[in-house]
């Protein structure tokens, strides 16, 4: 079963060409989000999973999305305008240990008022590190997701660092935890920011996605 599931999901719509992409505005309060309407799509994940890098790869803008050798750094909900017509949403990594309890508050509250609150966002991309095990932190976040009936996928990052068994392996023992509590699994990607493996993918399913939410 999980062989195939692991083959990517196939996007019957044409690949998007990103011809612009810029930053817009950083924030700390959903009600100051851009108000036009245009979806967004949210990527969200565990400190140092590789966020930056990834929205980076996808726009082609190497700085597009600072990155940095320390976790943890992003605090903002960082918006980017891709092709005048909608968001990319960078959003800030949890499960930064060397956070106090005050501050780990605060960003979880800012991100569970953007994830259900944001009429606009199209998806929630779930970004998970392919060389760990499932964690716990991942796993309750993805059943706060199922209860919420947030429209959420799963983005691995950095399979690079592993060979393509490997990545197999790792991926079905992922959804194989899933499946011990969901009976539909969620959409997922294999990718590597170093070697832009996945983008082709990743940016036709935004495409459609964003193309259902426009059609309404």
């Amino acid at each position: 079963m999980f062989v195939r599931i692991f083959a990517f999901l196939v996007i019957k719509c044409c690949s998007m060409d990103i011809k612009s992409a810029e930053f817009i505005i950083s924030n700390t309060r959903v009600d100051r989000c851009p108000q036009d309407g245009k979806p967004e799509d949210a990527f969200i994940g565990r400190s140092n999973v590789g966020k930056s890098s990834l929205i980076n790869m996808l726009t082609r803008k190497p700085k597009l999305a600072m990155t940095s050798a320390t976790p943890g750094k992003t605090m903002l909900i960082n918006h980017f305008l891709i092709n005048k017509a909608w968001y990319l949403v960078d959003l800030p990594g949890y499960g930064y240990a060397q956070r106090g309890k005050k501050a780990k508050d605060k960003l979880a509250e800012m991100i569970e008022r953007y994830i259900l609150g944001r009429e606009q966002m199209t998806n929630l991309f779930l970004l998970i590190d392919i060389r760990h095990e499932p964690l716990s932190i991942d796993l309750e976040f993805i059943e706060w997701l199922g209860e919420n009936e947030v429209p959420f996928s799963i983005v691995f990052t950095k399979a690079d660092k592993l060979g393509v068994q490997r990545q197999r392996e790792h991926v079905e023992r992922y959804l194989k935890r899933l499946s011990e509590q969901w009976e539909e699994l969620p959409p997922f990607f294999v990718t590597s920011s170093e070697k832009g493996l996945g983008r082709t993918e990743l940016l036709d399913y935004i495409e459609q996605i964003n193309q259902s939410f426009l059609l309404g």
